[in-house]
């Protein structure tokens, strides 16, 4: 277990107690040794002495007095890092639906595999989640507006269709508006949990206002955009009867995140956005806090004062 440090440290102070207590044990054995040498009829003492080893007569206050110690430890407070789940943050999935998404170079079909990647990430996304979703091809539709409900968001990834274009930064706009239309309803941004809009696409903008500004206007509202190159460079897809290139557009994607204040992330597999999309649910859904790590401790001393109790009646029929 690691510990990161200590709330109240001012009780490692009771282990000055405790070594005073070992020294005078050990004085006080000391002093036994030197009553018994002074016994004068050894033979008699052999008779009415109990017939036990002197090394096991200190076992049992040895595990009281390790017990005392992690007693003092749980009562110092240690503290160690742990990841909680979030209380309360609003997220904003974007998914584009341009005709590229049709391209097999990612198996089944780019969209396909992307419906199923989203779906689990909806899915495993903790219940403090407030999740919306907006698709985007020539236009962004709001799907659905953040809510801690699963299942709406999962229908419509399930419902998806293609549409012609590109227009991503109509996309960031649609998701930005329905976060702060949200924000309005919880009393404003002040009083709103943490937001974040979750981009994946494979191509370079074609329609729409422009996404390097829109993602200018989402770090000014604090709100970062991550986004998912999904895709690789040699993907094809078939427009009435020619097979056009669709290669996947990195540049763009990784400029909209550097400008919001999100990350990029590159996924050009199917296990890839699927790691991609865990990786995202992990840094969302749950924060890492410093949580009391004490009870591990307490529960050691308590095992080990037990056990000294039950040595110290076996050895000597006393309690320590």
């Amino acid at each position: 277990m690691g510990i990161d440090g200590f709330a109240g440290p001012v009780w490692f102070a009771l282990l000055a107690v405790l070594a005073a207590v070992v020294v005078v044990y050990v004085v006080l054995q000391r002093r036994g040794r030197r009553h018994v040498v002074r016994f004068a009829n050894l033979a008699v003492l052999d008779r009415v002495a109990p017939a036990r080893s002197a090394r096991w007569r200190h076992v049992p206050p040895a595990l009281f007095l390790v017990a005392c110690v992690a007693f003092t430890v749980a009562l110092a407070g240690p503290t160690a890092q742990a990841k909680v789940p979030r209380n309360r943050a609003t997220v904003m999935l974007v998914i584009d639906v341009s005709p590229s998404m049709d391209a097999t170079d990612i198996r089944p079909s780019r969209i396909k595999a992307a419906q199923a990647a989203a779906k689990s990430f909806v899915r495993n996304m903790t219940n403090g989640i407030n999740l919306g979703l907006v698709t985007f091809g020539g236009s962004a539709t709001v799907e659905v507006s953040p809510t801690t409900a699963r299942t709406p968001v999962a229908e419509a990834i399930d419902n998806i269709k293609l549409q012609a274009a590109t227009a991503t930064g109509e996309a960031l706009a649609a998701a930005l508006q329905s976060i702060t239309q949200f924000e309005r309803g919880l009393g404003g941004p002040s009083q709103a949990p943490p937001a974040m809009i979750v981009l994946m696409s494979d191509g370079k903008q074609t329609a729409g206002r422009d996404e390097f500004t829109m993602a200018q206007q989402c770090r000014d509202a604090n709100v970062p955009v991550s986004t998912i190159s999904y895709g690789t460079s040699d993907g094809v897809v078939d427009l009435e009867g020619q097979q056009i290139p669709v290669p996947v557009d990195d540049d763009s994607l990784r400029q909209i995140a550097d400008i919001s204040g999100g990350q990029f992330y590159k996924a050009d597999s199917s296990d890839k956005l699927r790691e991609t999309y865990r990786s995202l649910g992990e840094q969302i859904g749950y924060e890492t806090k410093e949580t009391d790590a004490s009870k591990p401790f307490a529960a050691f001393g308590a095992l080990l004062a037990l056990t000294a109790a039950g040595a110290g009646l076996i050895v000597s029929q006393r309690i320590p």
